[in-house]
Parts: C-alpha cells; sequence; structure tokens
C-alpha cells in the first residue's frame, strides 16, 4: 500500500483518521499500532511476523542493556546490533554476497555455490536505521527506553514513517510517543493536512511525469538513444526521484504532524547546492545526520589528519551507496559523491567562492546528474554505456521527446527545484512549512490546498500504479 494510491487515501487514511480522533488518548497508540500493522502487512504479509519477533526481542535486549553497567552493557549493545546488522545484510547483502562469490569462484574454475535468492522485504534498511539507533541512544543514555513494548511497536511501525523515513531518531520522538497533548491542536492538523497534499501533488503531478521519460531512456536498449536523449533521460531522472523521495517525506511529515508527531524535515531545496557537501546538507538530511552522529562521528570525524578525514568521508559514502541498494553500480555513487566531498575540501569550494552562486549552482547539478545515471541504471556496465550515449552528440535519437505535456512539467519542476535561490521565494517556503503562512493567510491557502487536492485525485483515479522509489531501499 503507497500513500499515492486510491486504496489509502479513499479507504486506509479516512477510516484511520476517524477512529484515531475518536480514540481516547489512552488508545491513540494502539490504533496506530493496529493500521501500521495492517499497513506493512498489506505490502510484505510474509515479512511482518518476522519484524515484530525482531522488534519484541530487541526491546527486552536493550531494556536489560539500560539496567547492566560495564561489560555486560556493552556486550547487550553488540547483540542488539548484530540482530539488527543481521536482519540487514542477510535479507538485503546476501543475494549481492553469493553472485560476486561465485563469479570469483567461476573464474577459478570452482564449483558455484548453490542458493536461494533472498526477497527483499520493503522499507528493511529504514526499520533497521531505527531500531539500531534506539539501541544506541539507551546506551549513550541519550534518553531511557520506553517501558512499555507497545509503545516500542508503535515507534518502530509507525506507518507514515516506516517504509521511506525520514529516519526519525528515538530521542527526538521518545517524549511524544507517551505524550501528544501539546501537538494535538487543529492548526497542527491543518497544517499537516496542507504539507500532505503538497506530497501527494510532488509524487502524482510532477514525479509520475517524469518517470515516463526517464524509465523509457534508462530502459531502452542504451546504444540506441543518442546523446540528446540521454541528456534529457538523466535530467527527468534528477526531478523524478527529488519529487518523488520529498514527496513522500512531506506526506509522511504531513500525516505525523495531523496525528501529533514531529518529524524533521528530509529536504531543503538540493538543488540550489553550491557544492557537493551543501548537496548534503540539503538533501535526505535525516540521512545525512544519522551517518554524520553514528557512523562519522565515532571514526573520528574531522579529528587527525588530512588523509585521516578524507578516508572517514569517503567510507561512509560508501556506506552510504551500499545501504542505497546491493549493487556495484551504487557503490560506485557514493564513491563517486565521496571524492567530491574530499575534492571540496581540497579546492572546490575555493574554486566556487571564485565563480560565484549560479555558475556554482550549475556545476554541482551537474555532479549529481551524473551520479543519479549511476544510481539509476541496472548495473555498472548499463552506467558505462549511458554516459558513453550522453556525448555521442551526432548520433540520431530515435526516442525524440516532442510531448508538450511533458515539457511543461519539466518546466514546473525546473522553476520549483530552482526557485529558493530567490530569498524572497525560500522565505515563502519556510512561512508554509512552518505554518505561518497558514494562520496569516487561512482561506487562500486552504482554498488553494483543497483545489491542489482535487487535481491530484483525479490524476490518481485515473493513472496506473507507480511505487515510490525509496520503497526498494
Amino acid at each position: 500500500m503507497v500513500f499515492s494510491s486510491a486504496l489509502f487515501l479513499f479507504l486506509f487514511l479516512p477510516i484511520f483518521f476517524v477512529l484515531y480522533f475518536l480514540a481516547p488518548a489512552k488508545l491513540k497508540n494502539k490504533v496506530i499500532l493496529v493500521f501500521s500493522f495492517l499497513f506493512y502487512q498489506w505490502g510484505a504479509p510474509q515479512f511482518v511476523y518476522l519484524l515484530l519477533l525482531v522488534t519484541f526481542v530487541d526491546f527486552f535486549i536493550v531494556k536489560k542493556m539500560d539496567q547492566a553497567n560495564g561489560g555486560k552493557r556493552k556486550t547487550l549493545l553488540i547483540s542488539s546490533l548484530l540482530l539488527n546488522i543481521g536482519l540487514l545484510a542477510y535479507f538485503k547483502y546476501a543475494n549481492f554476497f553469493i553472485e560476486n562469490t561465485n563469479a570469483v569462484l567461476i573464474a577459478a574454475g570452482v564449483k558455484s555455490i548453490a542458493w536461494t535468492n533472498v526477497v527483499l522485504p520493503i522499507g528493511i534498511s529504514f526499520f533497521a536505521f531505527e531500531t539500531l539507533t534506539y539501541a544506541i541512544d539507551v546506551y549513550r543514555r541519550v534518553h531511557k527506553p520506553l517501558s512499555n513494548v507497545l509503545d516500542y511497536f508503535t515507534y518502530i511501525l509507525l506507518f507514515p514513517k516506516l517504509i521511506a523515513g525520514p529516519i526519525v531518531r528515538f530521542h527526538e520522538i521518545a517524549d511524544q510517543i507517551s505524550d501528544r497533548t501539546a501537538e494535538d491542536t487543529i492548526e497542527n492538523k491543518l497544517i499537516g493536512f496542507h504539507r500532505f497534499v503538497i506530497g501527494l501533488a510532488k509524487k502524482i503531478l510532477v514525479a509520475n511525469v517524469m518517470a515516463q521519460i526517464a524509465d523509457s531512456t534508462f530502459d531502452a536498449q542504451v546504444n540506441h538513444i543518442g546523446a540528446y536523449n540521454a541528456w534529457l533521460g538523466a535530467i527527468a531522472y534528477s526531478f523524478q526521484i527529488y519529487f518523488d523521495f520529498s514527496g513522500y517525506s512531506d506526506m509522511a511529515i504531513g500525516l505525523g504532524r495531523m496525528m501529533g508527531f514531529r518529524f524533521i524535515d528530509n529536504f531543503n531545496n538540493p538543488y540550489i547546492s553550491s557544492s557537493i557537501t551543501e548537496f548534503w546538507r540539503r538533501w535526505h538530511m535525516s540521512l545525512g545526520r544519522w551517518m554524520r552522529d553514528y557512523l562519522y562521528i565515532p571514526l573520528g570525524g574531522n579529528k587527525g589528519s588530512k588523509l585521516r578525514v578524507f578516508f572517514n568521508l569517503w567510507l561512509v559514502f560508501l556506506v552510504s551507496g551500499l545501504w542505497h541498494g546491493a549493487a556495484w553500480n551504487f557503490i560506485a555513487w557514493g564513491a563517486f559523491h565521496g571524492f567530491f566531498l574530499i575534492a571540496d575540501r581540497l579546492f572546490l569550494l575555493n574554486f566556487y567562492q571564485r565563480i560565484g552562486k549560479i555558475p556554482s549552482v550549475l556545476i554541482t547539478y551537474v555532479i549529481t546528474l551524473f551520479g543519479w545515471v549511476l544510481f539509476r541504471s541496472s548495473n555498472i556496465e548499463a552506467a558505462k554505456k549511458y554516459f558513453y550515449e550522453m556525448f555521442q552528440i551526432n548520433k540520431s535519437a530515435e526516442l525524440h521527446i516532442s510531448n508538450n505535456y511533458f515539457i511543461s512539467i519539466l518546466l514546473l519542476a525546473v522553476a520549483c527545484s530552482f526557485a529558493a535561490l530567490s530569498s524572497k521565494i525560500e522565505s515563502i517556503q519556510i512561512a508554509f512549512y512552518d505554518g505561518k503562512l497558514i494562520s496569516n493567510h487561512f482561506y487562500k491557502t486552504s482554498i488553494i490546498m483543497f483545489l491542489l487536492l482535487l487535481l491530484t485525485l483525479q490524476f490518481v483515479i485515473s493513472s496506473n500504479f507507480n511505487p515510490f522509489i525509496y520503497f526498494r531501499f
């Protein structure tokens, strides 16, 4: 079940909110838990009970860890980490490991390992991130563990963020799980509703249109598309993944806000970045913060020699690439971004300062565009062919695009992605997301959001199913 489906919008969500708002405060988490279970079971019925079992076991491991000291405390932390990392490693990386091991064995003339491919549960990476942060936050004594196992289930399975984030760290939401009365206001519900509508529109009206061109170029016979289509497909994908993922994040944040939760923002106009360093402060911010606090800083962060700092940066982004997918093109994508983060520190940031904001933004966008080719391609070989096609200037383009509707949406995507280069427009965005714009212009914003919702719902009813990109991770 996805947020942009008719089933979710016309059946699941209305029933959930009716029961949730009618339920007394002490039963609201129970309503969330039941519907979160149903939400996940709809998409992965064969895995939901395994996740429940792992969550149940992990709750008691962390509870015992909180009561322990010294070596026993560390042993219980390691047990919790191994349980959750082991689950992620098996489901997400076993196939990759066996395939590459077999390739080496076959090359060496040795019999390959017999293996049945493991099916990847949806949202397994986000599940693992949040179970890990729970254990680590309690171990570091950042926050006490939850006293009720059902509250822990609520934190882990909370359906707005379960499948694709944002990654909500335990200490940031712990108090809200037990008491949300301060956030249970009409204003917050309205702010959340407006945020949800914006996210839905991003997905349905923009991302899905970009997907048609991106898919047709990346899934075509790459050696026949020509430079025009190769560049157009890459550009379309850059806006598809942005509006798809930021749209999901807006919908998740909006749903949480209507329920009384405050989730952190996940995107902040990433394509106006004037360096890759800035891009990663604006793109998938919950992942960047997680990697910084739970991996980069424990590795030493910015301490030590330049070589050590560069190693830490590159390792973090190799891990980030591998987290996104068990394939060499994702690892290459992580290494690619790691390289430019190091280059920023060595000389690029000084170069960008000299050439000014707009040229820096354009260069950074092109760098991210090449990265998206690695990310979207089915494998390294396909990525190499795609890069080759991007520079075949004189080659005929068999998939030449002349769709005026696509061009219109592409121009809209460009305008929305780069509009925040204007400080005035950026301030309007901030006021909207903070709720100040809604408070000051209640009727205007409400009418606009209602009309936008009606327009989007028409497309939901008439369009084909198109899942969110990050569901696969």
